[in-house]
């Protein structure tokens, strides 16, 4: 754990405050958390990110594993809902 010396705008601490008492914790308790939010967010749109640019913008893979795939009936309860 390590300490790290914030400065916030009176008005935004203010707000803090008061959802931290609204929600039963410490202000500290409270920004940690507002902080892990934000890191995790941020952490899963560079997953994506990644994620997509691996990906094949054509399409033609899917095409191709659509083009494979076998001719038939659907599974009971996988028919299509029209």
């Amino acid at each position: 754990m390590s300490s790290y010396p914030l400065n916030l705008p009176d008005s935004l601490k203010h707000e803090a405050q008061l959802r931290a008492k609204r929600d039963g914790v410490s202000l500290n308790q409270w920004i940690a958390t507002a902080v892990a939010e934000k890191v995790g967010s941020m952490k899963a749109v560079d997953f994506f990110n990644e994620r997509s640019a691996a990906g094949d913008p054509s399409g033609k893979r899917l095409i191709d594993v659509l083009h494979n795939a076998p001719d038939r009936v659907p599974d009971a309860g996988d028919e299509p809902s029209i």
